[in-house]
């Protein structure tokens, strides 16, 4: 069966409150999705990192405006 999906898609603010290491954003429609995860130690890194500070991910958004702001 073949579909075709004929699509416009205006973009006027997105926030995104959290990113993780399998977070998938997407917008619009795809026929087929392949995840692919790869870890590379670039910085050369010998020791674990220190833990990270625990924050409300709502009250983080409401503090900060958009990290990259979308044009009008």
């Amino acid at each position: 069966m073949n579909i075709t999906v004929h699509q416009s898609i205006s973009i006027y603010m997105i926030k995104v409150g959290v990113v993780t290491n399998s977070s998938v954003l997407q917008i619009g429609s795809t026929g087929s999705f392949h995840t692919q995860s790869a870890i590379y130690n670039t910085g050369g890194f010998t020791k674990v990192a220190e833990e990270a500070e625990a924050i409300d991910a709502v009250e983080a958004s409401q503090q900060a405006g958009p990290i990259i702001p979308l044009s009008d």
